[in-house]
């Protein structure tokens, strides 16, 4: 059963022709479910995913620095909050673009006390960015050949690439901590 999971989630492009010839437009509430639990399955899965970014922020804001500051050192909340300040607004539309980080950046700039109309606008700029650049490279590199037939290793490359930025920081904070 996992075997078959993993399987089709790493051959969807198999997959995904037989699935549009048989169930026709449905096939694109299967996308969108897929494309809600990557986002907004992490805390309360009945919610809609927008609305999950939201209630984070909310609870960033209301409850992260008191929770958080009994795990973690009150100097770090202070750096979060000073990020925010001075690129709470970049991230929010970048987090948007990197896979696991648009889930815990609306909760995080909650506890940065990022500006609740900043959030909002920067929030919607972000997701209306990354779902016209995918829909419209989707439709663009779809009907290329190569694609087509490399669909497979071409999602592993982007999930790879959008992943690197956050491993190339960890390990440049790793060597000046070790400094």
């Amino acid at each position: 059963m996992i075997k078959t999971a993993i399987d089709f989630i790493l051959h969807f492009d198999v997959y995904l022709t037989s699935l549009i010839a048989t169930y026709g437009n449905l096939v694109y509430l299967f996308l969108f479910l897929i494309i809600f639990v990557e986002t907004g399955l992490v805390i309360m899965p009945f919610l809609p995913g927008d609305s999950l970014l939201f209630i984070a922020y909310w609870l960033g804001r209301y409850f992260g620095e008191k929770v958080f500051a009994k795990f973690i050192n009150p100097a770090h909340i202070e750096k979060t909050k000073s990020f925010f300040n001075r690129y709470g607004k970049k991230t929010i539309v970048l987090a948007r673009f990197i896979p696991i980080v648009r889930t815990f950046a609306p909760f995080v700039a909650g506890i940065g006390k990022m500006d609740y109309f900043s959030f909002l606008s920067y929030n919607i700029i972000g997701g209306i960015s990354w779902i016209a650049i995918f829909v419209f490279s989707g439709y663009y590199f779809g009907n290329i050949q190569f694609v087509k037939d490399n669909l497979t290793a071409i999602v592993l490359l982007i999930i790879i690439v959008s992943i690197i930025p956050a491993v190339w920081k960890y390990i440049k904070h790793k060597r000046a901590r070790t400094r």
